[in-house]
C-alpha cells in the first residue's frame, strides 16, 4: 500500500518561509514524478508545483519564484521550499503521487497558516 506522509506546516508571519516534506513508502519513488497541491477555503484546488523524475520542474504562475520543489530518492522525500509566504497561501498543502499503479495517491497534509 503506498502511503504519503506530510510535515513541515504550521503557523506563520507573511514574509517567514516554511519547508513542507512528504515521505513516500509502498512503491519505488525514483520513478514517480510528484505534485504539491494547495487547498485552500472557498479556492478550486490548485497544483503548485511539480517534479519529474530527472528532476525538472513546473509550477503554477501563482508561485513561481517564491516556491521550490526538490526530491530526495535516497530518502523517498519530495519537499516544497516555501519563500516570503503571504496570507494567500494559507491553505492544506498535499502531495500527491500521480499515476502510480494507474491510480493517485494522496497525502492528508499539511496546513499552513500565514497571518498578516
Amino acid at each position: 500500500q503506498v502511503h504519503l506522509v506530510e510535515s513541515g506546516g504550521g503557523l506563520v508571519q507573511a514574509g517567514a518561509s516554511l519547508r513542507l516534506s512528504c515521505v513516500v513508502s509502498g512503491t519505488i519513488f525514483s520513478i514517480h514524478g510528484m505534485d504539491w497541491y494547495r487547498e485552500a477555503p472557498g479556492k478550486q484546488r490548485e497544483m503548485v508545483a511539480h517534479i519529474f523524475t530527472d528532476g525538472r520542474t513546473k509550477y503554477s504562475d501563482s508561485v513561481k519564484g517564491r516556491f521550490t520543489i526538490s526530491r530526495d530518492n535516497a530518502k523517498s522525500t519530495v519537499y516544497l521550499d516555501i519563500d516570503s509566504l503571504k496570507p494567500e497561501d494559507t491553505g492544506v498543502y498535499r502531495c500527491v503521487a500521480p499515476g502510480v499503479d494507474e491510480t493517485d495517491y494522496w497525502g492528508q497534509g499539511t496546513q499552513v497558516t500565514v497571518s498578516s
